[in-house]
């Protein structure tokens, strides 16, 4: 099996700028996701797309394949992100060959485990295929959430268990944007790394579900590398 481990970095952040590049815990935060992918036999190479040299100088030194510079019109604050990925995806079976799946590694989520890269990658292959996507324990359960309806509070999901205690409520869970693995012609014919056959990846460790968007988020992931044991 081939996959190519994906990850997109454009350099204008306007809420954490320079966020791919910063240091976190002694490295670019980039590289967090770009060390946590490589070694794997399924995975021959880590394609990162940017628009930004510094971004793409540090992937580099880093030991993944940054071939280009992302085109303009692929790199603007309304830009897809799928259409990056199909980009990207299309330049690299030109050269290389046809790929058995894409891995999206977003660079925000710096604390997936390998073991959970390696789980996903079974899943994969166990499922014949289907799409794995990477989910964490919900912080809001579903059934305890409202909306707000003129000026009243309403239960979000009708005739849920607002009484119910927390210990007894089903699980749920949240899409986590540490792991997306998908088919390319999938990719390409549903244009989404989403689909509803799609087999869930639990990662149960709390720092995998940490997705830097804000300085506050930067905060928590500074504090959870602090308590984080020695290994």
């Amino acid at each position: 099996m081939k996959i190519l481990a994906l990850i997109l970095a454009r350099g204008g952040s306007k809420r954490l700028p320079g966020k791919n590049i910063r240091m976190l815990g002694g490295l670019p935060l980039i590289v967090w996701s770009i060390d946590a992918a490589k070694e794997f036999p399924e995975i021959p190479h880590i394609l990162v797309s940017t628009d930004d040299a510094a971004i793409a100088d540090v992937a580099r030194n880093a030991g993944a394949l940054v071939p280009w510079l992302r085109p303009a019109e692929l790199a603007t604050d309304t830009s897809s992100s799928l259409d990056a990925s199909i980009h990207a995806l299309d330049w690299y079976e030109a050269q290389y060959g046809r790929a058995d799946g894409v891995l999206l590694l977003q660079p925000t989520s710096p604390f997936r485990r390998r073991d959970s890269i390696a789980r996903g990658i079974e899943l994969f292959r166990e499922s014949n295929l289907r799409p794995v996507v990477g989910v964490s324990s919900a912080h809001s359960h579903p059934l305890w959430c409202f909306r707000i309806d003129g000026n009243r509070l309403r239960p979000y999901i009708d005739g849920a268990g607002l009484h119910t205690r927390s210990q007894d409520l089903p699980p749920a869970y949240a899409v986590n944007g540490a792991f997306y693995l998908i088919a390319p012609q999938e990719l390409r014919q549903q244009r989404s790394f989403f689909s509803d056959d799609m087999v869930p990846l639990v990662m149960p460790e709390a720092g995998e579900g940490i997705d830097i968007d804000s300085e506050a988020d930067w905060t928590l992931a500074e504090l959870f590398l602090a308590g984080r044991p020695a290994t």
